[in-house]
């Protein structure tokens, strides 16, 4: 993975061609992170891993300024974005139903999002959106596992901690989501 770095610090230069070489590069690792995201939402969901993976790709290519450090930067970035595109989906679903009034449920019902229930997938993203304000690499570590499904050992290779800290601050994570989504009800 080593040619990603170098190929993401060739693209911030301006290189096109390293941004062609970067796509067959990262394709696989975007499916997977996408077959993630996609594996926990409803059965008769719009959305296959294909398009999340390339609507994510044209948005993270249109950016001004491509500059990422590593891979760890790019793949944590492309996560958001799929997260965005869902949640986005998410709040289009919910504007087409018109049931903006529901309560909200817990974090295992929200991360359990094949239920269909898009109130909870939202309340999750607010209380995301406001962990990432207290805590980026905790909501991060949320976001990688159980959006991502990655394990502690991959969460931690890419954030450059020990398996340990990936476990501690997942579990201090899941607590304050769990907190601020019963906050909410």
């Amino acid at each position: 993975m080593g040619d990603v770095t170098q190929l993401l610090a060739q693209w911030g230069s301006g290189d096109r061609a390293a941004l062609d070489s970067l796509t067959s590069v990262v394709y696989a690792e975007l499916r997977r992170i996408a077959n993630g995201y996609l594996r926990r939402e409803r059965r008769d969901h719009t959305l296959q891993p294909t398009a999340l993976v390339h609507e994510a790709w044209m948005r993270l290519v249109k950016q001004d300024q491509a500059s990422f450090d590593n891979r760890k930067q790019f793949f944590a970035l492309a996560a958001q974005i799929m997260r965005r595109i869902l949640v986005d989906h998410a709040r289009n679903v919910q504007a087409e139903k018109r049931g903006g009034g529901a309560p909200r449920g817990s974090l295992e019902e929200a991360l359990a999002v094949g239920t269909g229930n898009v109130e909870e997938f939202l309340a999750l993203d607010e209380a995301l959106i406001q962990l990432a304000a207290l805590s980026a690499r905790k909501a991060q570590i949320i976001e990688m596992r159980y959006f991502g499904g990655l394990e502690g050992k991959e969460i931690a290779e890419l954030l450059g901690v020990s398996v340990a800290t990936v476990s501690r601050e997942q579990k201090t994570a899941e607590a304050w989501l769990s907190q601020a989504m019963s906050a909410e009800n």
